[in-house]
């Protein structure tokens, strides 16, 4: 049986950590950004964490699991 391809778009998205979870970069950072207060610029700025609810799928995805 061939092994199981992951998703490239996935893979430039989501890193996993040494912990399990799974690293993501934060939405709405490409453009129009004059309009956004610098706070919620400063918000989305650091790593997130996906969500419990999606970590088996983004793992499929990924080919982890």
């Amino acid at each position: 049986m061939p092994k199981m391809k992951s998703v490239s778009g996935a893979l430039k998205r989501f890193k996993v950590k040494k912990n399990g979870s799974i690293k993501r970069g934060a939405a709405f950072r490409s453009h129009i950004l004059t309009k956004m207060t610098q706070k919620r610029k400063r918000n989305l700025r650091g790593p997130k964490v996906v969500a419990s609810v999606d970590v088996s799928r983004v793992k499929k995805m990924l080919g982890c699991a």
